[in-house]
Order: structure tokens, then C-alpha cells, then sequence
């Protein structure tokens, strides 16, 4: 080939390329909306709206932020919230620090109920979290491979080997993704923080499914199951059931 010959042929060369690692990033990644960088991307396929979706992440940050205002190193929290209910994972170093880490993260504003699953002892080590990270990504690509799991409405938190599932879902598609995460290697536990619609809900969201112009604003979520989460501190906020699936 000519060096002219070239020179015409690397311009589609590179569009090409380009072409191809659009594709495999739309068939391995979420659409999202908004400057990921800047830690505000939304994911467009949530079943939260986009303004719900906004609200869970400053609800985030401001707990974070609160814990490290109030206990800097001596605790390591985390906080993960979906339908401005709220997770706290991590360590506190007494009995003490975790009541106290959930009346604060309930004092934030919008906060409706919070699930303390802190751990008492030391802060993890970065191997630890390291695996814990590994995990996650294992677990997220398990329930991008299962049939019948909206894998893009949930969210995954792990902590020492238990996985922590958070998103709206119809009850089948609960039972999918907890079976999905349950049968992932190295996973102790799974413990289910669902919002499971209601067969009504479900009917809505088969239609809006089908005739997406119709779709009508989303319908306040709905808290499946009677009993708390086993860890969590006494709470004046309202009570929301928490499921755990042990591992066989």
C-alpha cells in the first residue's frame, strides 16, 4: 500500500476502533447521565427517578461526611443509600460509636430509616477491602449474567464476605439476584435491603414496559418483610424488614 494510500485508510482505521469499543462498553455498562466524574452520574435504566437517584447520593455524602466529622479514624463507615434509606457498613470500635453513628446518619435530612450493620472491632485492613472489592465486582457480574435480574436498579455492597443487596424489584427478580450473589465464590452471606413491589406495582411496571409514553410517575417504594436487621441499633425512624440468606 502506498504511503497516500495510508494516510486515506487510518482515519477510518481509527473510527472503526472506536466504533468497536463503543459497542463493548454499551454491552458492559450502564448508560449514565451527568458528569461521572464530578461523582453525580445517574443511572438512566434506575427504577428511581433521576431526582430520587440525586437525593440517595448527597444523602451518601453527608452521612460519610458526618462520621468522619464525628469520629475521623477511630471508626471506618460507609454509607449507601436507595429510596433515602440508608446502609452503614463498616467498623466502630464500641457499642457505643454504632448507636451513635445511626442516630447521626438519622439526622440527616430526608433520611427515612437506617440499617446499621457496623461491625465492633478494629478498622479492616486494606487487604481485607481489597477482597471485598474483588467480590463486589464478582458479584455485579453475576447478576449482569442472570436472566430476569435488573441488575442496573440494584445495588451491591460488600463487607467481609457478606453481600448487601439494595434496589426495587418485583419478588421474582429478588430471589434471582439473591440465588445469583449466594452462588458467588467467597460470598458468606446475603442480606436482602429489597424495596419488592407489590403485584399492582408489578402490573404498572409490565405496561410502562410495554408503552413506555405512558408511563406515569413512579410510585413510592414499597419495604418488604417484618423482622429488623439483626445488627441494627434501636432507631425512632420507621422499622423496614431486612432478609438474610445464608450460604450452604
Amino acid at each position: 500500500m502506498t504511503l497516500t494510500a495510508r494516510r486515506a485508510a487510518r482515519p477510518l482505521l481509527i473510527a472503526a476502533v472506536l466504533a468497536a469499543g463503543t459497542s463493548l462498553l454499551s454491552a458492559c455498562a450502564p448508560l449514565v447521565v451527568g458528569a461521572a466524574a464530578g461523582g453525580t452520574a445517574l443511572v438512566a435504566t434506575d427504577r428511581r427517578t433521576a431526582g430520587v437517584q440525586l437525593e440517595d447520593q448527597n444523602i451518601g455524602f453527608k452521612v460519610e461526611s458526618n462520621m468522619r466529622r464525628h469520629f475521623g479514624d477511630t471508626a471506618r463507615i460507609n454509607a449507601s443509600a436507595y429510596q433515602t434509606k440508608v446502609l452503614l457498613t463498616g467498623e466502630a470500635p464500641n457499642e457505643t460509636v454504632k448507636q451513635q453513628a445511626s442516630e447521626i446518619a438519622g439526622k440527616v435530612e430526608n433520611v427515612t430509616h437506617v440499617y446499621n450493620q457496623l461491625n465492633i472491632g478494629p478498622v479492616s485492613s486494606a487487604e481485607a477491602r481489597t477482597n471485598d472489592t474483588w467480590l463486589g465486582t464478582k458479584v455485579r457480574t453475576a447478576l449482569i449474567n442472570t436472566k430476569g435480574v435488573p441488575s442496573r436498579t440494584l445495588t451491591v455492597t460488600v463487607e467481609r464476605g457478606v453481600v448487601y443487596l439494595q434496589g426495587r424489584v418485583t419478588r421474582l427478580e429478588g430471589d434471582y439476584a439473591s440465588a445469583a450473589a449466594a452462588n458467588v465464590s467467597g460470598v458468606k452471606q446475603v442480606v436482602r435491603l429489597l424495596d419488592v413491589m407489590t403485584p399492582e406495582e408489578e402490573r404498572a411496571l409490565a405496561e410502562s414496559q410495554k408503552n413506555p409514553g405512558s408511563q406515569k410517575s413512579q410510585a413510592a417504594p414499597i419495604t418488604n418483610g417484618s423482622e429488623p436487621a439483626q445488627d441494627a441499633a434501636p432507631q425512632t425512624l420507621p422499622s423496614s424488614g431486612v432478609e438474610v440468606m445464608p450460604i450452604q
